[in-house]
């Protein structure tokens, strides 16, 4: 009912350039070495949520990387675990100046200006999200009623703040 893409926010431009990934990748790697599903976390948390990486675009860009030589992988607990290679650390090194403007894009992305009220607000909206799921398959017509009145009084509550800025 309430998956990823509900808690996502499109955005005109795009976050990345095609290529950017790797860089973003090497970047987290060379703080420490990790698998591919805490990079996908990092990331996630990086953008308070509103940006996660599928396994499909992260795992790719790794075994690109290490076909490089820009990371080497080793088995961890049956995980594969990436580390930044020294040859991985001169490249990000050499492209300074493309990382400083990803990390711009980043920044301009992320936009909002009180962070913490805003990510505490989506993790509000997250627990209730759970919260729902977890008792769908035993509402009975009447109570979905009742939730999607107070959902749809929130909403119209939300929007006239929203219209009085």
């Amino acid at each position: 009912m309430f998956h990823r893409q509900f808690f996502q926010f499109e955005r005109q431009s795009r976050l990345f350039e095609k290529g950017d990934l790797k860089y973003v990748i090497l970047n987290l790697l060379k703080d420490k070495p990790s698998h591919g599903y805490e990079i996908i976390r990092a990331l996630e948390d990086l953008f308070h949520g509103f940006y996660t990486p599928s396994a499909g675009s992260v795992y790719p860009t790794l075994q690109m990387l290490d076909d490089m030589g820009y990371v080497s992988s080793s088995e961890r607990d049956g995980k594969k675990v990436y580390t930044i290679t020294d040859e991985g650390k001169k490249f990000l090194k050499e492209q300074q100046e493309v990382i400083d403007k990803i990390k711009g894009q980043m920044k301009d992305w992320w936009g909002p200006r009180n962070v913490e009220e805003f990510h505490d607000t989506f993790h509000e909206l997250r627990k209730l999200g759970r919260l729902i799921s977890r008792r769908a398959h035993q509402l009975a017509p009447e109570k979905w009623a009742s939730i999607k009145e107070v959902i749809s009084r929130a909403y119209r509550e939300i929007e006239d703040i929203l219209e009085k800025e």
